[in-house]
């Protein structure tokens, strides 16, 4: 198969869906992989590193979409790239459909395959393919809330673990997966008052197992929620449901309530976010302040640091863009239902219910087209 890999276009996207070992890995099967020139420096891999490991390097972003039968990227194609899907073109990356009609809307008008990293799922209901960026994500959400907590950045001038005879900070993670454990982990290494809520009792116990003693878990209801977010000084949004909108935790009434200078990080900011006030930002422009309260909502918060990012998601997405090399993406979805749950878009109609739903749009069974 011909295999392209395109540079990340999107504002500070310095991330690249493969190394050059992921690379080497694809030619050693037999495939032709294409490579845009420059593709790798803001990971830190070079042009001579993906040549020898077996690449063909191509100078322009639209060369590598002409050429290639599967295109794998880290983000969604965004508006300049439209233009460039093909039809059964396979595209094999994170998508977020479902907070963004207009993606949604171009990538059916392509008729190309949509194969979208976030919702490939395992039989314990795991998302293989976000769990790395999901860890990334959640320790750097409390890297970036300690920071816009100090004074000069508009934040309450508050120190996340305090010091002797003076209190932490308080931290409230809202829910209970792959981001909040990690945001509850680094939040309490740092020495904060952390308290962690979900709506799954067994995840809480198990929560409380393996935590350290700073870390208190609370069901996650409307009240306690409320009178959590009052207390607290960093509140980090980590609520996923595969491939839908994330709910609305914290509402825009709820504003007022809270402390002046406290900040908001919302990791969901991809899948329309758990924070009503939330707007996806960029690392150049990454908050912006609505009564009094700071909003950090990046929506690609791992590809500030794309060294780490970027060997983390090679590390998982490979096997599946070398399954997906060797079969076709038909007989490889038909053959593994983990890809097959990955498929949202296929030749112009949404086969994933829940992007269909989110725009009362035509929705069209997988199984209609494998």
């Amino acid at each position: 198969m011909i295999v392209g890999l395109p540079k990340e276009i999107k504002n500070n996207e310095n991330r690249v869906a493969l190394t050059p070992g992921g690379v080497a890995e694809l030619v050693k099967h037999g495939h032709t992989v294409y490579v845009q020139a420059t593709a790798g420096e803001g990971s830190g891999f070079t042009d001579a590193e993906y040549t020898s490991a077996g690449g063909t390097i191509l100078p322009t972003i639209e060369e590598v979409y002409n050429i290639a039968e599967m295109i794998v990227k880290v983000k969604e194609p965004i508006e300049s790239e439209y233009k460039l899907v093909k039809p059964n073109q396979l595209l094999f990356t994170y998508f977020h459909f479902a907070s963004h009609k207009p993606l949604t809307e171009a990538m059916v008008a392509s008729k190309a395959i949509c194969l979208a990293y976030e919702t490939v799922e395992k039989k314990d209901r795991s998302l293989p393919l976000l769990v790395p960026m999901s860890e990334v994500a959640g320790r750097m959400a409390i890297q970036k809330g300690a920071n816009y907590l100090e004074k000069p950045l508009g934040g309450r001038g508050i120190l996340l673990g305090g010091v002797a005879g003076v209190n932490p900070a308080k931290v409230l993670v809202l829910g209970g997966g792959i981001v909040g454990t990690e945001a509850a982990k680094m939040a309490a290494g740092l020495g904060a008052d952390v308290t962690i809520m979900d709506i799954s009792l067994p995840r809480l116990r198990y929560l409380s197992d393996i935590l350290p003693a700073n870390v208190k878990t609370v069901m996650s209801t409307t009240y306690n929620i409320r009178e959590a977010a009052k207390n607290a000084d960093l509140i980090i949004g980590a609520v996923l449901i595969p491939g839908a909108k994330a709910p609305a935790l914290i509402t825009r009434e709820m504003l007022k309530d809270l402390k002046p200078g406290a900040v908001l990080v919302d990791v969901a900011v991809d899948q329309g976010g758990c924070i009503e006030t939330c707007k996806p930002t960029t690392h150049e422009n990454p908050t912006f302040v609505i009564d009094g309260v700071i909003h950090y909502c990046v929506a690609n918060m791992p590809g500030a640091v794309p060294y780490t990012s970027t060997l983390a998601l090679t590390n998982a997405t490979l096997p599946y863009v070398v399954k997906l090399a060797n079969k076709g993406w038909g007989d490889a979805c038909r053959e593994d239902e983990e890809l097959r749950k990955g498929l949202n878009v296929i030749n112009g109609q949404i086969v994933y219910k829940s992007v269909a739903d989110a725009f009362n749009m035509s929705y069209s069974p997988v199984e209609n087209h494998l």
